[in-house]
């Protein structure tokens, strides 16, 4: 069990914590030229049961309420301090404050100097606690009365019993969860390099895993871990742990930072949150300067209210938080706000969407987006997160919001799961499909309408015309399930409706066989219609019109005027554009033996029908964009 002290300075909280483990977490001169703990401070002590006691002693100096809360963040249970003499002060509100932000639920108070106060006066500290913390999740908290520096103190032998039933009580951690520790101490070990201390909010670490640094993307092994203060195999959720790392310098990771699954590592410089402020703050408005601490990590950052024109004091709003450099957070993430000049703490909140958008902040679909996730918050069901996705979600993005590995995110077995490129995979509910294909058929059933010679439309000039904002890969999925299922049907590269085809006459089907034949066996380089008609001893024209037909029933693609290609060679020309790191004119001229004319006029083609995307010199396959097969 992990226990976080907290309480004004001067309380007791390091002579405490000295008494309950036999360790002084001052270890810093200048903490001891001073008296007053800087520094966040650890303790260990062996429990009855085998069971260890992690205690976190952080500054009470409203000057490091930075490194207050992320000593707390990840604590299993708050130990409040109020010295009897003293009584309550200004930062044992502020850090009980702090502490209900962060989400602790559990809390023991230790009333300090009992040896200085009289009968009278501790019951009085004893009923100013109860009062503070009637209404909070501390409400009736157990107050043990301490005189920690009286060696064999029976308060603190007392404290120390129920610190040892509270653990034995505690509920395990899940480790289903990808690993991630939030990094409050760096340092360097002679003879083994860089060493990280965190508390492992999820998931588990073994030596030899990979890591990575979340932000920064460094990746590292890790070398041997402590546990609890001792050398384990194995690091798990809730636990204290020391990593010493390979692949990492020290000057490369700060407190704040994160070391991560890598599957976790992403990061982003928005997230959305629900934030409420305490009753005593001030109102903010948008784009008002603010503090912000999440895990061991202090950023700065302006607020963007959401679903009202801003915050005020008592109120949950969501709210996207902008900051000034990217950060690692996930959904669930908890936080605390602080004013611009970090002289007061003004809220906190609930990380829900750890990537919020630049644009469209405020629109239904993202509201809808932001309620799923704090309803995925409050009962983790995943469902719900893929209903309010209408263009679908990857699993890759699921598992960066969820912490979950891939084979454990347990979803209904009517979520479809259709394939991207790379190896991902898209999740979509039934029901959301229904819309996008219903667009499909009425975006083919106009263009029949107005050119019934046409055999129809290629794929991606079609998602153009009917779903220009879906991502290529949900449309590529969602064309390859409706031509599975028969809803539409495609002749070489068109797609069209079942019920539409472009008729030849016996005529043209005669002089068709051999055109192809010959397109097919030119490949790359295949015959222009005044080569054709030669070789054929036919009129040009009557060349020109049976290919224009046979392009416009998909058995053929115009490349340029009276330059046909077969869907073979084409299919092969798209597969080496998609393979070329760099898809300029020479580059693929060189690929594919043609030559520069006829290779530019080649990718222009792709650009034209939307398989590519051309960026200064070069052309761009789209992302996951996938060329018919022939």
């Amino acid at each position: 069990m992990i226990v976080g002290t907290a309480g004004h300075i001067d309380h007791g909280k390091t002579t405490l914590t000295r008494a309950l483990t036999g360790v002084d977490t001052d270890r810093l001169k200048e903490e001891k030229a001073r008296g007053i703990t800087i520094e966040l401070g650890y303790a260990y002590a062996p429990l009855p049961g085998g069971a260890t006691l992690g205690i976190i002693d952080v500054p009470g100096h409203e000057k490091f309420i930075r490194t207050m809360a992320s000593g707390v963040t990840g604590i299993d249970l708050a130990l409040l301090v109020v010295a009897a003499d003293d009584g309550i002060m200004p930062q044992t509100r502020e850090h009980l404050a702090i502490l209900e932000l962060l989400g602790v639920r559990r809390a023991c108070v230790a009333l300090t100097k009992a040896d200085r106060a009289d009968e009278a006066r501790l019951t009085q500290v004893e009923n100013d606690v109860a009062t503070l913390l009637d209404g909070t999740p501390f409400a009736g908290a157990p107050v043990f009365r301490t005189a920690a520096a009286n060696e064999g103190d029976a308060g603190v032998a007392a404290l120390l019993d129920h610190l040892g039933r509270e653990a034995a009580a505690l509920p395990g951690r899940s480790e289903a969860r990808l690993f991630r520790l939030g990094v409050d101490r760096v340092f360097t070990v002679a003879g083994q390099g860089t060493v990280i201390t965190g508390t492992a909010l999820a998931g588990r670490v073994a030596p030899g895993d990979l890591v990575q640094l979340a932000p920064g993307g460094q990746q590292a092994r890790v070398r041997a871990i402590h546990a609890q203060g001792e050398p384990a195999e194995l690091g798990h959720a809730g636990q204290r742990l020391a990593l010493n790392l390979a692949g990492v310098a020290k000057d490369d990771i700060a407190r704040g930072s994160w070391i991560v699954d890598p599957r976790m590592a992403a990061c982003s410089e928005r997230f959305d949150a629900d934030i409420t402020l305490l009753p005593d703050a001030s109102s903010l408005g948008s784009w008002a300067p603010v503090h912000v601490h999440i895990g061991a990590a202090h950023h700065t950052a302006h607020l963007v209210p959401l679903d009202a024109e801003g915050l005020t004091p008592g109120r949950r709003t969501r709210a996207q938080l902008v900051f000034d450099a990217p950060l690692h957070a996930v959904a669930g993430d908890r936080f605390v706000v602080r004013n611009a000049g970090a002289t007061q703490t003004l809220g906190g909140g609930v990380v829900l969407d750890p990537f919020g958008p630049a644009r469209k902040r405020r629109s239904p679909a993202r509201l809808a987006w932001l309620e799923a996730l704090a309803g995925w918050v409050e009962d983790g069901d995943l469902a719900r997160l893929v209903a309010a996705s209408p263009g679908g979600i990857a699993v890759s993005s699921m598992v960066r919001l969820t912490q979950l590995a891939p084979e454990r995110l347990h979803l209904p077995s009517d979520i479809l799961q259709l394939p991207l490129a790379g190896g991902d995979s898209l999740l979509i509910a039934p029901i959301m499909l229904a819309p996008l294909e219903a667009r499909v058929l009425d975006g083919l059933a106009a263009w029949h309408a107005r050119q019934p010679d046409e055999a129809g439309l290629e794929m991606w000039r079609l998602k153009r015309m009917v779903a220009p904002e879906l991502v290529d890969g949900v449309w590529s999925a969602l064309v390859g399930r409706m031509l599975e299922a028969g809803a539409i049907a495609r002749s070489g590269a068109s797609l069209h409706l079942p019920s539409h085809s472009v008729a030849l006459s016996e005529h043209e089907q005669a002089l068709a066989g051999p055109l192809l034949a010959a397109i097919e066996a030119g490949r790359f380089d295949p015959p222009w219609v005044r080569d054709l008609a030669r070789a054929q001893r036919l009129e040009e024209d009557a060349v020109r019109a049976v290919l224009r037909k046979l392009a416009r029933a998909g058995q053929l693609s115009q490349v340029v005027p009276d330059l046909f290609y077969h869907p073979r060679p084409l299919a092969e020309l798209a597969a080496i554009v998609a393979t070329l790191p760099d898809a300029q004119a020479a580059s693929f001229r060189d690929a594919t033996g043609l030559g520069r004319k006829r290779a530019i006029q080649v990718l222009e083609f792709f650009d034209r029908v939307g398989y590519t995307r051309r960026f200064r010199n070069t052309h761009l396959p789209r992302p996951q964009a996938i060329w018919p097969s022939s």
